[in-house]
């Protein structure tokens, strides 16, 4: 397993949202189900499986899914947008409620210098409006990101318009967020306590990057 620097040596810190700085992992997965179910039990079943395998993905994309591998036909009018709205009604409240990561401002006050981000599959409008009503937007100096655009492209215009410094670290809790993460050449953390993915222990053992429990074991350096 990689071992993580210094806090202090990263330029900027970029954070995935659900997993990371909310804990609402679970929200996402039971909105699935919720805005599905009346397609059918097994039609839902099939998304909610599909969302956890595919962690940080947009629900644009895994809806698109839904349509295309799930149902096999094409949405008829509005359908994708009543269903992507019903979505947003299904956690926006809950997303306001939810757990915030214990130790997040502990951790802004030792990375100070820090260029803070959030890159989510989150909807972009909606992760602000929810950092804005608790407070939590002002410790990301540089921005919340979010979709339609998915996390490729996002990091693409961060890195190559200098809004983000090549010394970054990226926390995450997906397969998709190490993938991300490694394609631009950032270390990446690994975040277990609100993860989705399965057998998560045994999958990472071996891993090229560190992982720890909780955002408060990366103040130090992991030996």
């Amino acid at each position: 397993m990689k071992t993580l620097k210094n806090i202090s040596a990263y330029q900027s810190i970029i954070f995935d949202c659900d997993g990371v700085i909310l804990n609402s992992n679970h929200i996402k997965t039971q909105a699935f189900f919720n805005v599905t179910k009346k397609y059918g039990i097994d039609y839902a079943t099939n998304l909610q499986e599909y969302h956890i395998l595919k962690g940080g993905i947009s629900r644009y994309e895994k809806f698109d899914y839904f349509f295309r591998e799930i149902l096999k036909r094409k949405p008829v009018k509005n359908e994708m947008d009543q269903i992507l709205n019903n979505f947003s009604l299904n956690v926006k409240n809950q997303l306001l409620d939810c757990e915030v990561e214990k130790s997040l401002l502990k951790f802004r006050e030792i990375s100070p210098d820090a260029l803070w981000v959030v890159v989510s599959g989150g909807d972009q409008d909606e992760l602000r409006e929810v950092f804005d009503k608790r407070k939590l937007s002002k410790n990301f100096n540089g921005g919340i990101y979010g979709s339609p655009r998915n996390k490729y492209e996002i990091m693409d215009d961060l890195i190559s318009s200098g809004k983000v410094p090549n010394k970054s670290l990226f926390i995450g809790d997906s397969e998709y967020d190490a993938k991300v993460a490694s394609n631009f050449k950032l270390d990446f953390v690994f975040l277990s306590q609100w993860t989705d993915v399965h057998n998560w222990e045994s999958k990472y053992k071996d891993c090229s990057f560190a992982n720890i429990d909780e955002l408060i074991e990366s103040l130090h350096v992991i030996e």
